[in-house]
């Protein structure tokens, strides 16, 4: 590989390891911004669930804008967009603000995620696979430190430095991606020519706000009727127009020449479905964990943040040992084993935190994260090789894209049962509901697993 490719990988991977970093680092800011906002934890998760919505919706829209503008173009505005988001957040007179900036931050990121992926792709084309896999670790790696860098950052500084942290990466993306990052303009037909109704049909504006609002809507209502305690007539109103939302979505996608989430993609190739569907709840597990933990220490276990952080760097640092082990484990054999594996390891992490007293050492909940991460290393790679086995070739791209939307959901999920499970405070009692519920989602993915060895459903398409 040349050295101009190596450096084109590195301002890529850069800008794209923005998007897992600053979504992690907030995990162990949860408890800081309760105390500064004067939340409670349902009310707060929305600096989650803002994120992961956001970036559920805009990742899949910015690889069609790309292909209408240009790539490098996305990836330049998207670390612009980043930049001013992460120097404005900490500036946030109110939590408003800062979920505004937040979305803003999440737009910007995810600019850069799929398309930093493509970039790749179509400019290097020896050793593409090291490339990719390269590509892999900014991600992975920046997700599994970002608990560790927020611990000593708010154990040094305050919440605003988990915004600051992100402008040398921005900056330093910025100058090699302006430099690497080849021009490629868009075919003149599709940029001159085409009308701004075509252009809205393209994107498919109408299933994206619908998709958005139906959502949105019906979180709001979820998370509204826990904070408050009881079901109002507006948390029924609210979370009734999401209902109707999403249905009009459904409806709509089916018709749709170029739908956001192509439905009908999903009834053609059912393996697929259950792949996206294992991949959502392996999310839910993992997430609801990643989330969960560090107010769990820092709240019911009076942790610092800086302990916090080096207590949840295990689940990174076992995470990325077990990656490239993975990798090799299912060139032999195939992902069925090591998923099988993973989930008997959510299994038993989940059981190990439904077990753990308020007296048990607080080194103790590093037995579940240690079993947590080392399925999170075998899923990264199987719930992967699971997609493209079950996938049409001739669809590979529109897999891709659901599969992740299929993470960001799960993510979403996760956030969401926590803040059902928890409510407005984070307890001890609450943290054991939500190891027992953990467990038995654990449980129906052991299942899955073993139905899908015992019919061997992932075969070459």
């Amino acid at each position: 590989m040349s050295v101009r490719n190596w450096w084109l990988m590195i301002s890529v991977g850069l800008g794209i390891l923005l998007n897992p970093l600053s979504s992690s680092i907030v995990s162990v800011a949860i408890p800081s911004l309760q105390n500064v906002f004067q939340l409670d934890f349902t009310g707060v998760s929305w600096i989650i669930f803002s994120f992961y919505i956001t970036s559920s919706i805009a990742q899949p829209v910015m690889g069609k804008a790309s292909d209408l503008f240009g790539r490098r173009k996305i990836f330049l505005t998207g670390l612009v967009i980043a930049f001013i988001a992460s120097l404005l957040a900490p500036l946030s007179p109110n939590f408003g603000w800062l979920i505004v900036f937040r979305i803003v931050q999440s737009i910007g990121t995810s600019m850069m995620v799929g398309v930093g992926m493509a970039i790749v792709r179509i400019h290097i084309t020896e050793k593409q696979a090291t490339a990719l896999s390269v590509l892999s670790i900014f991600l992975s790696g920046a997700a599994a430190i970002g608990p560790f860098i927020g611990g000593v950052l708010i154990h040094w500084w305050d919440w605003p430095a988990i915004f600051f942290v992100n402008i040398p990466f921005v900056l330093a993306s910025f100058l090699l991606a302006w430099r690497t990052i080849p021009k490629d303009e868009p075919p003149i037909s599709v940029a001159r020519n085409m009308s701004f109704r075509k252009w809205f049909d393209l994107i498919d504006a109408s299933g994206i706000l619908l998709f958005t609002l139906g959502l949105v809507a019906l979180l709001v209502g979820l998370l509204s009727a826990k904070s408050s305690g009881h079901i109002s007539l507006e948390n029924v109103i609210v979370g009734l127009i999401g209902l109707v939302a999403l249905g009009a979505f459904v409806r709509y996608e089916l018709k749709a020449t170029t739908p956001f989430i192509p439905l009908r993609t999903f009834a053609k190739y059912p393996t697929m479905t259950w792949v996206n569907i294992e991949f959502m709840l392996v999310n839910v597990l993992y997430y609801s964990l990643f989330f969960g933990v560090p107010s769990y220490l820092q709240i019911a276990r009076h942790v610092s943040e800086f302990q916090t952080g080096l207590l949840m760097l295990s689940l990174g640092l076992c995470s990325l040992a077990t990656s490239p082990i993975a990798g090799r484990w299912i060139d032999k054999s195939g992902p069925r084993p090591a998923l099988l594996m993973s989930a008997i390891l959510m299994t038993l992490g989940s059981v190990w935190l439904v077990t753990l007293s308020q007296t048990s050492p607080v080194i103790s909940v590093c037995l579940a994260l240690a079993a947590f991460g080392i399925s999170n290393g075998l899923n990264n790679v199987g719930m992967q090789a699971a997609m493209f086995q079950s996938s049409p070739k001739e669809i590979i791209g529109v897999a891709s894209g659901l599969f992740n939307t299929s993470r960001y959901l799960g993510t979403i999920l996760s956030s969401l049962l926590i803040s059902i499970v928890m409510g407005g405070k984070f307890s001890f009692e609450g943290f054991q509901v939500l190891g027992i519920i953990l467990t038995v989602i654990a449980l129906s993915l052991v299942f899955m697993s073993w139905r899908r060895r015992e019919s061997g459903q992932l075969q070459e398409s």
